[in-house]
Protein backbone atom coordinates (compact mmCIF):
# COMPACT_ATOMS: atom_id res chain seq x y z
CA UNK A 1 0.00 0.00 0.00
CA UNK A 2 3.07 2.63 0.89
CA UNK A 3 4.24 1.70 -2.50
CA UNK A 4 1.36 2.97 -4.44
CA UNK A 5 0.90 6.18 -2.37
CA UNK A 6 4.26 6.67 -2.82
CA UNK A 7 3.89 5.85 -7.06
CA UNK A 8 0.83 8.17 -7.12
CA UNK A 9 2.94 10.94 -5.30
CA UNK A 10 5.76 10.82 -7.85
CA UNK A 11 3.61 10.34 -10.88
CA UNK A 12 1.60 13.51 -9.81
CA UNK A 13 5.09 15.47 -8.94
CA UNK A 14 6.16 14.37 -12.74
CA UNK A 15 2.65 15.64 -14.32
CA UNK A 16 2.41 19.00 -12.52
CA UNK A 17 6.22 19.35 -13.76
CA UNK A 18 5.62 18.85 -17.37
CA UNK A 19 2.39 21.00 -16.96
CA UNK A 20 4.39 23.86 -15.67
CA UNK A 21 6.03 25.61 -19.08
CA UNK A 22 7.46 29.17 -17.57
CA UNK A 23 9.65 29.76 -19.99
CA UNK A 24 11.73 32.67 -19.01
CA UNK A 25 11.62 35.86 -21.64
CA UNK A 26 15.52 35.79 -22.12
CA UNK A 27 14.48 31.73 -23.72
CA UNK A 28 11.73 33.17 -25.74
CA UNK A 29 13.74 36.12 -27.54
CA UNK A 30 16.88 33.80 -28.18
CA UNK A 31 14.68 30.83 -29.42
CA UNK A 32 11.53 31.46 -30.89
CA UNK A 33 9.98 33.36 -34.22
CA UNK A 34 9.44 36.99 -34.54
CA UNK A 35 7.94 39.91 -36.45
CA UNK A 36 8.72 43.43 -35.94
CA UNK A 37 5.78 45.94 -36.81
CA UNK A 38 4.47 49.79 -35.82
CA UNK A 39 1.35 49.82 -33.82
CA UNK A 40 -1.69 51.29 -35.86
CA UNK A 41 -4.83 50.04 -33.46
CA UNK A 42 -5.31 48.52 -30.03
CA UNK A 43 -7.71 46.63 -28.57
CA UNK A 44 -8.63 44.89 -25.35
CA UNK A 45 -7.97 41.28 -27.07
CA UNK A 46 -5.45 42.64 -30.21
CA UNK A 47 -3.10 44.82 -31.46
CA UNK A 48 -3.15 45.45 -35.05
CA UNK A 49 0.81 45.83 -36.27
CA UNK A 50 2.21 46.92 -40.08
CA UNK A 51 5.52 46.19 -40.93
CA UNK A 52 6.62 46.69 -44.39
CA UNK A 53 5.35 43.12 -45.59
CA UNK A 54 1.38 43.20 -44.56
CA UNK A 55 -0.47 43.94 -41.32
CA UNK A 56 -0.73 41.39 -38.60
CA UNK A 57 -3.48 41.23 -36.20
CA UNK A 58 -1.27 40.25 -32.88
CA UNK A 59 -3.42 38.69 -29.59
CA UNK A 60 -2.60 39.88 -26.33
CA UNK A 61 -2.96 36.86 -24.87
CA UNK A 62 0.39 36.36 -23.93
CA UNK A 63 1.83 33.45 -22.58
CA UNK A 64 4.53 35.15 -20.87
CA UNK A 65 3.40 37.18 -18.05
CA UNK A 66 6.28 39.45 -17.79
CA UNK A 67 5.70 40.98 -21.65
CA UNK A 68 3.68 44.03 -22.16
CA UNK A 69 0.39 44.01 -23.14
CA UNK A 70 -0.10 47.64 -23.24
CA UNK A 71 0.86 49.94 -26.05
CA UNK A 72 0.28 53.54 -28.06
CA UNK A 73 -0.37 53.87 -31.51
CA UNK A 74 2.53 54.28 -33.35
CA UNK A 75 4.86 52.16 -30.28
CA UNK A 76 7.23 50.25 -32.42
CA UNK A 77 6.76 46.48 -31.21
CA UNK A 78 8.60 42.86 -31.55
CA UNK A 79 6.30 39.92 -31.57
CA UNK A 80 7.48 36.57 -30.17
CA UNK A 81 4.98 33.98 -31.21
CA UNK A 82 4.72 30.10 -32.45
CA UNK A 83 5.48 30.31 -36.22
CA UNK A 84 2.32 29.92 -37.44
CA UNK A 85 0.43 32.96 -39.00
CA UNK A 86 -3.15 32.54 -40.40
CA UNK A 87 -3.72 33.56 -43.88
CA UNK A 88 -6.21 36.07 -43.56
CA UNK A 89 -7.41 40.02 -43.98
CA UNK A 90 -5.58 41.26 -41.65
CA UNK A 91 -3.17 38.56 -41.43
CA UNK A 92 -3.75 36.61 -37.92
CA UNK A 93 -1.19 35.80 -34.84
CA UNK A 94 -2.91 33.89 -32.21
CA UNK A 95 0.14 32.14 -30.40
CA UNK A 96 1.62 35.27 -28.87
CA UNK A 97 4.42 34.42 -26.24
CA UNK A 98 5.99 37.76 -25.32
CA UNK A 99 5.83 41.48 -26.92
CA UNK A 100 8.22 43.65 -26.12
CA UNK A 101 8.69 47.67 -26.60
CA UNK A 102 11.47 48.48 -29.29
CA UNK A 103 11.10 51.88 -29.56
CA UNK A 104 7.68 53.67 -27.52
CA UNK A 105 5.43 56.24 -30.22
CA UNK A 106 6.81 59.49 -28.30
CA UNK A 107 10.49 58.87 -29.06
CA UNK A 108 12.84 57.56 -31.85
CA UNK A 109 15.75 55.74 -31.53
CA UNK A 110 17.97 58.85 -31.94
CA UNK A 111 16.45 61.27 -29.51
CA UNK A 112 19.12 61.55 -26.22
CA UNK A 113 15.73 62.41 -24.00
Amino acid sequence: MKKLIALVLVLVCILSLVGCNNRSMNYIIENEPSIMGIVKDTNDNYILIENEDDQYRVSLNVENKDSITNFSIGDEVVVYYDGNIAESDPMQINTVYAITLKTPANRTENDKS
